[in-house]
Parts: C-alpha cells; structure tokens; sequence
C-alpha cells in the first residue's frame, strides 16, 4: 500500500520494497537479523547509509536490538485471539493491566494485536513482557544518527489528506477488497485496509461501496493517519 513509485524506486537503490508476500510471516526479529545483513553489505561499499521509517518498535530494533522472545503455545495464541474477537481489546487489557501494568502504561491501548503478543510472551515466559524487552542495548558495529524530519501540524494534515485522496483515486479499495479474504493476517492490520475490513467484515464479503461509505473510509483513513503520525513524532523526539 502507497509503495514508492518505479520513479522513486530508479533514483536511489531501496531495500526490503516488496521482498515478501503478505502471506510470509515475518515479524520485528526476522527485521533485525536482515537490516544487519544487508548493511554489513552495503558498507562494503558505502560510508553511510539512511534507514528510513516506521514505526517506533523497527527503528528500536535497528538501533537497539530486541530480546528473543519466546514463542506461546499455539493453543494459548488461539484463545487470546478468540477473546479479542468476541470478547474486544478491553478483555485482554484487563488482562495486561493485571499481569504487566508497566507495559500497559506505555503500549497503544487500541492495538489489540500488541496487547496479545504481550499477553503470549508474559504468560509463556512466566516474566512481564516489559521486563523481557527492557534489556541493555546491543552494540552494533556502525554509528548511527537519528534525524527527525516533521513538517507544521496543519501542513501535515493537509499532505494527509492529499495523500489519502491520491491512494483511493489509484484504486486502494479495489486493492483491499483483493485481500480481504486474508484480513485475518497481521501484515494487514494496517491503516488504509482496516477501515474497509471494517465496513465489509459484518456481512463477510467486500460489497461495492457507495460514495457516501467511499467517502466515510476515506474520512477514517485520513484520522487514523493523522493520529498514527503524532504517535511516530512523539516517539521519534523522544529517541532522537
């Protein structure tokens, strides 16, 4: 969704642009095993390299390192997404809140699925997620400088908006309604498709739209990124 376009991607040499399907698993410590590999490629030739990005936990892994986790029971993984699909997320927040009250001060209180991969780590390991996590930094063979790059608020909001038009008018609901037979996936638990998931899921097939709820999806898009951005420029200020 909203990928570089084949303009940006002949400009300069990008890495990890469509490497994997939706359908590959892959999560924050499959990145950091291949971010390193590919710098300590790419510095056989180059001096500096820029990491662009996302999301708070990626960059931490990039610049940190995550702990190896371990991996819950599948029947455990079952029941907690059971409970967050009849149950919803204020189920398992209760639960978190109990069981690791000093990551549930800090995690995104809306996001389901973080809160259950907290809740699998905390209850397999016996240890509250956020003491696995918190561990010391690991070094890492290169320097690296964080730039944080931000815009005035409105001007921010109007690009938003703007980009949000652009991906509806080069067909993003015609692109989420090809993969909302794998919206149960979390490579897709994104913002742009979710809001269509969530019109479409309580009659279990993607409907044409109306303009009326074209322009309703269009809205939440454009509220959800703008929230997600403020959380990426508080995060981002508070590490650079």
């Amino acid at each position: 969704m909203a990928r570089p376009t084949l303009v940006e991607l002949a400009a300069a040499k990008h890495h990890f642009i469509a490497c994997r399907s939706v359908t590959d698993p892959y999560n924050v410590f499959a990145y950091e095993q291949d971010a390193l590999t590919c710098l300590a490629k790419l510095f056989q030739h180059y001096d500096t390299v820029v990491a662009v990005g996302g999301s708070g936990l990626y960059v931490d892994a990039l610049r940190h390192g995550i702990s190896v986790l371990p991996d819950p029971d599948p029947s455990l993984r079952e029941e907690l997404q059971k409970k967050l699909r009849e149950e919803g997320v204020n189920s398992l927040r209760a639960m978190l809140r109990i069981l690791d009250p000093d990551y549930y001060a800090q995690v995104d209180l809306a996001n389901g699925v973080r809160i259950q991969r907290a809740l699998e780590v905390t209850l397999t390991a016996g240890t509250p997620y956020s003491k696995l996590v918190n561990q010391p930094p690991r070094p890492r063979p290169f320097e690296i400088t964080v730039e944080v790059i931000t815009r005035e608020r409105e001007e921010l909001r109007q690009r938003i908006d703007t980009r949000v038009t652009m991906m509806m008018e080069q067909g993003l609901e015609e692109e989420a309604r090809n993969v909302f037979p794998l919206r149960h996936l979390n490579t897709l638990n994104t913002v742009g498709y979710k809001e269509f998931f969530a019109l479409w899921e309580p009659e279990g097939k993607a409907f044409p739209l109306s303009n009326v709820q074209r322009a309703a999806v269009a809205d939440a898009i454009r509220l959800n990124t703008w929230h997600y951005a403020k959380k990426q420029l508080t995060w981002l200020k508070k590490k650079a």
